[in-house]
């Protein structure tokens, strides 16, 4: 097969850091079974490696790596169609990384605006694992020859550096071997904000639990904190254009429309004109009727835990039949000397 041959292939991941919420869910994870449905090979990753870039207990490290694994499941996605992996059993993830922390250039590091956002003022203190986090997102791109990446607004420039460390392995070694991977930002509720302040992202690390809907709440927590998130005192408008400067009522009308499966002028044009005492009735009821089976069966995946260990266990082996060979072509160009049979 030609190097320029790609096969289509979709790669995504998700960092195992515990309470996966809506936003989880609706800006990933809809999306993902949203793939699986499409003449395309899917590949969706719980990316434990990158989670240790800070530090982790390791007890629950392990406990959220399987509840994101369920949280996928409970979604829709199914191990037989779409392979799933936890990143630490596939080393080729790893060790395509060390390749590309030799192309990548440390100025292109340092620009990454999510390693000024995580490292803070005390950047001397930070990981280098932290720091070289980008070229371990682009390993565990190009590791599958992916061209397509599924990924929120906040990604983009990680996947222009993916672009960039492929292009110039491509340069450097004179091959046409790794794909310009393309972003698929798209559709509603791309990226969901705080139920109590709408300028915010919907986030794990919110200290009020009223500010996120968890893949965990039941069915009255759902509701209930639907019908507690802050709106602002006017009524629907009739089209997008006037939810401008209302971040509030913005992200619940994007958040229905996600659900929906409608853009927001087309449930604006159904429902333009209501108050919102309302409709969060009706966003409550259909965010319950979406979320709540999820709930349930992310329970009884964690209540068999050695069934999600199998499913990552065979997911890898799936993995390793297409990172090796990718690797070792890699190797290969580098030049480094390959093992024999003696």
């Amino acid at each position: 097969m030609s190097e320029t041959s790609f096969t289509p292939r979709v790669f995504s991941g998700i960092q195992p850091s515990g309470n996966l919420h809506l936003g989880n869910y609706l800006g990933a994870l809809k999306r993902f079974v949203d793939w699986q449905e499409k003449d395309v090979e899917t590949i969706y990753c719980m990316v434990d490696l990158h989670a240790i870039t800070v530090w982790q207990d390791p007890a629950k490290l392990r406990h959220a790596t399987r509840e994101l694994c369920a949280g996928f499941i409970a979604a829709g996605l199914d191990p037989a169609r779409s392979i799933l992996i936890n990143q630490s059993q596939v080393p080729e993830h790893a060790q395509l990384a060390w390749i590309f922390n030799c192309v990548a250039r440390m100025g292109w590091m340092q620009r990454m605006t999510q390693f000024k956002d995580k490292a803070g003022k005390n950047a001397q203190n930070a990981s280098l694992g932290l720091f070289a986090y980008p070229a371990l997102m682009a390993a565990d791109i190009l590791i599958y020859h992916a061209t397509h990446v599924p990924v929120g607004e906040d990604q983009k420039q990680h996947l222009e550096l993916t672009r960039d460390i492929a292009a110039k392995f491509n340069h450097d070694y004179g091959v046409d071997f790794f794909p310009m991977t393309e972003p698929v930002i798209e559709g509603a509720a791309t990226r969901v904000m705080s139920l109590r302040d709408g300028s915010k992202k919907m986030s794990k690390s919110d200290p009020s639990d009223a500010s996120r809907i968890n893949m965990t709440d039941d069915a009255d927590a759902i509701a209930k904190k639907i019908r507690k998130a802050k709106t602002d005192p006017e009524g629907l408008p009739s089209e997008a254009k006037g939810l401008e400067d209302r971040p509030e009522a913005r992200n619940l009308v994007e958040i229905y429309a996600a659900f929906a499966e409608q853009s927001v002028d087309q449930v604006l044009a159904e429902l333009g004109g209501k108050q919102f005492s309302e409709f969060k009735p009706l966003l409550a009821d259909l965010a319950v009727s979406k979320l709540a089976p999820i709930s349930a069966e992310m329970s009884r995946l964690m209540d068999n835990q050695d069934e999600i260990d199998r499913i990552l266990t065979r997911g890898a082996e799936r993995a390793r039949a297409i990172t090796a060979p990718i690797l070792r072509r890699t190797y290969d160009i580098v030049g480094m000397v390959p093992p024999v049979q003696v």
